[in-house]
């Protein structure tokens, strides 16, 4: 099979197309690449030099493609229309592009974010979409665009992670090098709100298993991890993985956004939109889980790791890496 990646070069696409590269049931594995290769450099891949607004080398590029995976996204941005214009828009013409080219497979990245917070229990996929983020808002237009555009001999698979973790990510991390510093912000006790997490290398299996399910029309799924976690028992983890005193900083949740706006404002200032934001504080003061149960039934997608051994792997990678 040929399959085209988009977002090769960034945290969750390129663990995807490392995968992908050495896969023997993939012949070909063509990567957009705008303009560093990053973790790609060296690989063998085929490069398809432009952007998701890139409409004549998108048009190549799916040509003689079997399988798309639609990675890219904007995760960052301080207004809805900078979000929209990625992804919104750009998905809608890459998906009407795969289908005008006759590609019969798209799997396509979605977000817990589209969905919204959970309240007392895991979300599954029978629960109404709220989103609280821009991000959010985003990423669940794009999948009632996706809905809107489909054909009825086309399959497409959306998969919603909730936080992704993993060697080469860089948004999460900016906690572990708070701890590496000696202290842990953590919200309100630490042992609420609680989180659901997927390691990356569950979602890299996760996205496979998708490509592998040729049934026709949109289908959509919950893919997370083992075990639904807090922030306490990810300080603790650092802590036994690191062999270091982490002391807990402890922030009752009405300062958080405080907090997040100073931070906002501040690098505002340099022309940068920081990891840490007022979106983003929205978000951590409430709780993020779902479930993956239909994700098991009908793709047979288990994660394999802990969340345990999944940050063990992360972190020593961090250190192997000089990133702590």
């Amino acid at each position: 099979m040929n399959a085209f990646v988009t977002g090769a070069t960034g945290f969750i696409g390129s663990h995807l197309a490392d995968s992908l590269i050495s896969n023997p049931g993939f012949s070909t594995v063509k990567c957009l690449v705008r303009n560093d290769e990053r973790w790609l450099k060296s690989k063998n891949y085929e490069r398809i030099k432009g952007d998701l607004h890139s409409h004549k080398a998108l048009t190549a590029a799916l040509d003689d493609t079997d399988v798309l995976f639609h990675i890219a996204a904007l995760v960052k941005a301080p207004s809805q229309k900078e979000f929209d214009f990625v992804n919104v828009e750009a998905t809608e013409q890459l998906i009407r592009l795969a289908v005008k080219t006759g590609v019969k497979k798209i799997v396509v990245l979605s977000s817990l974010a589209a969905s919204g917070p959970s309240s007392g229990r895991a979300l599954t996929e029978q629960d109404p979409m709220k989103p609280v983020s821009m991000y959010g808002r985003s990423k669940l237009a794009m999948e009632q665009r996706i809905h809107e555009i489909a054909t009825d001999d086309v399959s497409i698979t959306i998969l919603r992670p909730p936080a992704v973790y993993g060697p080469r990510e860089e948004q999460i991390f900016t906690l572990f090098k708070m701890m590496s510093k000696g202290f842990a912000p953590l919200i309100g006790d630490g042992n609420s709100p609680l989180i659901s997490t997927i390691f990356v290398d569950d979602l890299v299996d996760a996205l496979i298993k998708a490509a592998g399910d040729n049934r026709n029309g949109v289908h959509t799924y919950f893919v997370t991890g083992q075990e639904i976690a807090n922030w306490n028992q990810i300080k603790h983890i650092y802590s036994t993985v690191m062999n270091k005193q982490v002391l807990s900083l402890k922030i009752p949740p009405n300062l958080v956004k405080g907090i997040a706006g100073i931070i906002e404002t501040s690098a505002g200032f340099f022309g940068s939109y920081p990891v840490v934001n007022r979106e983003k504080a929205n978000e951590m003061v409430l709780e993020w889980t779902c479930s993956g149960k239909k994700a098991e039934d009908e793709l047979g997608f288990t994660p394999d790791y802990s969340i345990q051994e999944g940050l063990s792997r992360t972190l020593r990678w961090y250190k192997i890496n000089n990133w702590l």
